[in-house]
């Protein structure tokens, strides 16, 4: 460790105990733009006999035990190197080196399972259902799920998964290491989109090495480190794989993504279920190209959203449809012609054998003539106020009836 790392490690241990009270909110704001004091505390970490080690655990302790958010957030981001380190010590049996590294692991999760009146915290998760909508899916997108999504609505099958409450843990052991540690890995999910570059290459380089430490895949990628296999559970290495998800798309893409088969690779040879369906269902979900470096930019996972298309049934009532309605209703009105009761004509029944019909004379016929020919003058003035397909339809009933009368007064056609 250089003398310089070390002059900024001190300042950063003797400037938070001189701070009021009110000058810690704005403190911790400040931490974040200090990238030589995020490196140099990198290097301590890594050092397994630092001396400086020891008073930066007990001081990030203080930061999370403190409340502030900020002051929490920074001591995240040192969380995959803490454990990265903690499980290299351990199998190497060299179990005095990990005093203050299981201490502040420990810390963490114990100051997390509880609430502020220190009641045991139980968190809930909701199952995502294809009825609902949500950042990835709309239900209109997957057919016709009306009947569907008002049967689940109203049965309410949303499913709710609990975790906790958790017990309290004074040590490590064997049994509640990775109980302990994936636990302290969905705590550093929840945060991840406010951690540095440097911790998202911590969690690739935690990925790898616990994948691959003491396995054939090791000798190929010429990784250097720990050669002692590392035992991992599969909730661990879902965590694992949630962080990878992220890193992908933030800037890291070539150690997430050589890091996510690496973890793949390890599930396989642990035959576990979970982190084989979780890895592959996002490696199938990748481009096919590496991302742009997007270091500086919004820190978000890209998901491409399908428009939503129009559901509306064409039987159903809308404002257009009773518009159309009553534009019909009125052209209807319009276009029909209210004929006299004297004007009626009777269609008489032909019989090739005789006539069923009453007998109509030549004055009959004419003095119907004059006055159809009267009734075409009341309807020339309605056809002048109508529109083009009403005056087309008078024109036409017009026609029919002169032809009606033509037939029957036709002394050809009608026998007597």
């Amino acid at each position: 460790m250089l003398d310089m790392d070390q002059g900024v490690v001190e300042e950063w241990l003797s400037e938070f105990k001189t701070l009021p009270e009110t000058a810690i909110p704005s403190y911790a704001a400040g931490l974040k733009d200090k990238a030589s004091l995020v490196s140099a505390l990198y290097r301590v970490i890594q050092e397994p006999q630092s001396e400086l080690l020891e008073p930066v655990c007990h001081q990030l302790f203080e930061f999370y035990r403190s409340g502030d958010v900020s002051l929490q957030r920074f001591t995240l981001q040192f969380l995959p190197e803490f454990i990265w380190s903690y499980l290299s010590i351990c199998t190497s049996r060299d179990l005095h080196s990990t005093g203050c590294r299981e201490a502040l692991l420990l810390g963490i999760y114990n100051l997390e399972i509880v609430d502020k009146d220190g009641q045991s915290k139980v968190l809930s998760f909701t199952v995502p259902s294809l009825s609902k909508p949500s950042v990835y899916h709309e239900p209109s997108t997957i057919g016709s799920l009306t009947l569907t999504e008002g049967a689940l609505a109203k049965h309410g099958l949303s499913r709710v998964v609990y975790s906790g409450p958790h017990p309290q843990r004074e040590i490590f052991t064997a049994q509640n290491r990775f109980e302990v540690l994936t636990f302290l890995l969905l705590c550093y999910n929840a945060a991840l989109s406010y951690m540095t570059s440097a911790s998202l290459q911590s969690i690739c380089h935690l990925s790898t090495g616990i994948s691959i430490c003491g396995y054939p895949r090791q000798l190929l990628r010429k990784y250097k480190g720990v050669s002692n296999r590392m035992p991992v559970s599969s909730e661990f290495l879902v965590q694992l794989i949630t962080s990878l998800y992220y890193a992908l798309y933030n800037g890291e893409w070539d150690m997430a993504s050589k890091a996510l088969d690496d973890v793949l690779y390890r599930a396989q040879l642990e035959l576990y279920p979970e982190p084989l369906l979780v890895g592959n269902a996002i490696k199938s979900s990748l481009p096919g190209g590496a991302l742009k470096s997007n270091k500086e930019g919004t820190r978000c996972i890209q998901v491409e959203i399908t428009p939503t298309s129009s559901r509306i049934s064409r039987n159903a009532v809308t404002s257009l449809s009773i518009r159309g309605h009553r534009w019909k209703r009125n052209d209807s009105s319009e276009n029909s012609i209210d004929i006299p009761d004297s004007a009626a004509l009777s269609v008489p029944e032909i019989s090739v054998t005789g006539v069923l019909g009453e007998r109509v004379g030549n004055g009959e016929t004419q003095r119907s003539r004059r006055e159809g020919e009267a009734q075409g003058g009341q309807d020339s003035g309605a056809d002048s106020r109508a529109d083009s397909k009403g005056l087309a339809e008078v024109r036409r009933q017009k026609s029919c009836r002169r032809v009606m009368e033509d037939g029957i007064t036709s002394p050809g056609r009608v026998q007597y």
